[in-house]
């Protein structure tokens, strides 16, 4: 396995970097900063965001993203995978009213401080790692508004908008552009086929593979399971 996965996977767990869980599971409300503002809805609504993030960081196979689009195994290349995922995750929840635009913005928060703490974690010089995040973040919201034009597009669309911010303008290969955006279409559509309030409870995203084995198997996913607390 690559040595950046390693260290990316290995070392810097979700668990690890946000305090609000352990193991996925929620520590005790007068625990930390975080137990302080949750309770109820909102400490729920919180979980699953952190559970949501976490697939986009732990369920996605990256080297197989790096090998099949032909990235560099480096820090950049993790954040634009693991924003193309967020974003999927975004567009789905956005459709579940007040409460899933809530949880936007709670994955978006685990996001940079997962990011935050790879970096630290990495060695990054803390003036070189601010002055990075700033970049990041600009970066993120434009690259947010191209996938969001881009899938409500057709596929010359998405296409565009993949190249501008995925492949930062450098895809000289149309198969690795017809490629993402055949797994972008496949994965919202199968998103989509999740049941909202089955997401809001559980955070709970599994991905297609980059490359079926049966290309014309979109499988509806199974129904999570979880307690009366939605956990």
């Amino acid at each position: 396995m690559a040595l950046l996965v390693r260290v990316l996977r290995n070392q810097t767990s979700i668990s690890q970097c946000v305090p609000v869980c352990s193991r996925l599971v929620p520590v005790s409300p007068t625990q930390g900063q975080w137990g302080r503002t949750l309770s109820g809805t909102s400490q729920k609504i919180k979980i699953a965001a952190l559970r949501m993030y976490t697939s986009c960081v732990e369920k996605t196979d990256f080297e197989e993203f790096f090998l099949r689009c032909q990235m560099p195994d480096t820090f950049n290349s993790w954040f634009l995978i693991t924003l193309l995922h967020v974003w999927m995750c975004l567009v789905r929840m956005k459709q579940e009213g007040r409460t899933g635009k809530y949880m936007c913005r709670i994955i978006v928060h685990f996001m940079w401080e997962d990011v935050e703490q790879r970096g630290r974690v990495m060695g990054v010089n803390s003036y070189i790692l601010k002055k990075n995040m700033i970049i990041m973040t600009n970066n993120f919201y434009a690259a947010i508004l191209g996938y969001d034009e881009g899938i409500l597009s057709d596929d010359h669309g998405l296409a565009a908008a993949l190249w501008r911010t995925f492949f930062n303008q450098k895809c000289e290969d149309p198969r690795q552009l017809e490629l993402l955006v055949e797994y972008v279409r496949k994965q919202m559509q199968y998103l989509d086929s999740m049941n909202g309030e089955d997401l809001l409870l559980t955070g709970e995203v599994s991905w297609r593979p980059l490359v079926e084995k049966n290309p014309q198997s979109i499988l509806k996913p199974h129904s999570p399971t979880y307690n009366d607390e939605g956990l």
